[in-house]
């Protein structure tokens, strides 16, 4: 039997297999009194049918309040601020169901963090969605949470090997190994180029530099990769930097700006007149970066998708309080190459405007 597409019902499962709507309950929700044979029986058929539960009638019968918190940093705000619309287009979306949502915010991170990590494991909420860190700090945190039952989401990036319940983030190691790529197509000849990047610890920018590093080592064996520059979370600090390796010999002719926060960096090649004589690729798309990839000077930037992060971040940690705190499969969306040449379709997601959902999840 093969699914028209419909989501089906309980019943529809039922009615295929000659069985009681009880009994498909039951082996749908993982409560005894169904055996192991018709279980299997049950969730086959549920897969072939499409069917899909009914989160608003679960969580009625939950019968309470579910209370749900998104502690992010204050800083970069071109990723947070869409990443932020993207839970609060989530939630809005629960119309029915008895949820409330907070947002906690910190300075940035690696600042502020543990304090407000802290206050909510006084607040009691049920779940949490957040963007680990440095993850051997947040490793504590999440498990001391996690035990004291409150469902980990992380968003942005991961903690794998913790008690967090799943993430949703663009595939970070995709996206290094893909600017790689464009810069080898770029400079043919023997080169330098340099990442600036985020502090190391925190997964998503350790998995971009390996992409990067290793797309580069066999597609383009004539770039030579400079020693990665952290710290990109303080704007004045990435400033000096740049100025520094720009001015440094030899002169990197490619630059990977790893983060939403460029325009430190690309605040020191205009002072130096490097603009457009460098290849840069940034990262994510703000209304500053759109003349800078029209007029050339931004070869390209990788699209993270904050939005959509933040909508599947808040679905799935709804997901799991509703069926019992049952993990969530890791998301890992596919990053978006944005150009000159198709810089008017992502016209939303310049303005910040939540209709980029649809755009995005047709393209997901």
């Amino acid at each position: 039997m093969i699914s028209s597409g419909k989501s089906s019902g309980i019943k529809d499962i039922a009615r295929a297999l000659k069985i009681s709507i009880g009994t498909v309950d039951r082996a749908l929700h993982g409560r005894p009194g169904v055996s192991e044979k018709t279980k299997a029986r049950v969730l086959k058929m549920a897969e072939q049918l499409g069917y899909k539960p009914n989160l608003a009638a679960q969580a009625l019968k939950l019968n309470r309040q579910l209370s749900i918190a998104a502690i992010l940093p204050r800083h970069i705000s071109h990723f947070f601020d869409p990443l932020r619309a993207g839970i609060r287009a989530a939630a809005a979306a629960t119309v029915g169901m008895n949820i409330s949502l907070e947002f906690e915010e910190y300075p940035r991170l690696g600042v502020g963090d543990v304090e407000a990590f802290d206050a909510a494991s006084k607040r009691h909420y049920d779940g949490i969605i957040f963007l680990p860190g440095n993850t051997r700090r947040f490793e504590p945190i999440i498990r001391k949470l996690s035990r004291a039952g409150t469902a980990m989401m992380c968003v942005g990036s991961d903690a794998p090997n913790t008690e967090r319940i799943g993430s949703v983030a663009a595939h970070a190691a995709v996206s290094g190994a893909m600017v790689a790529e464009l810069l080898s197509y770029k400079l043919t000849h023997k080169a330098t180029v340099a990442i600036f990047s985020g502090e190391l610890s925190t997964l998503d920018h350790a998995e971009k530099l390996r992409g990067f590093a290793a797309t580069l080592a066999v597609q383009a064996p004539h770039l030579t990769l400079l020693p990665a520059l952290e710290s990109h979370e303080r704007p004045r600090e990435a400033y000096l930097q740049a100025l520094a390796l720009m001015r440094s010999n030899p002169q990197p002719e490619g630059l990977y700006i790893s983060t939403a926060n460029s325009m430190p960096v690309l605040k020191a090649l205009e002072e130096l007149g490097l603009m457009g004589k460098v290849q840069v690729i940034t990262t994510d798309l703000f209304q500053e970066i759109v003349p800078l990839i029209e007029d050339g000077k931004v070869l390209a930037t990788m699209y993270q998708r904050p939005f959509t992060q933040g909508k599947l971040a808040f679905e799935r940690l709804l997901k799991c309080l509703i069926e019992g705190g049952k993990p969530q499969p890791l998301i890992r969306l596919v990053p978006h190459v944005i150009f000159r040449s198709n810089l008017s379709l992502f016209s939303s997601q310049i303005a910040g405007n939540d209709d980029e959902l649809e755009t995005e999840l047709q393209q997901t």
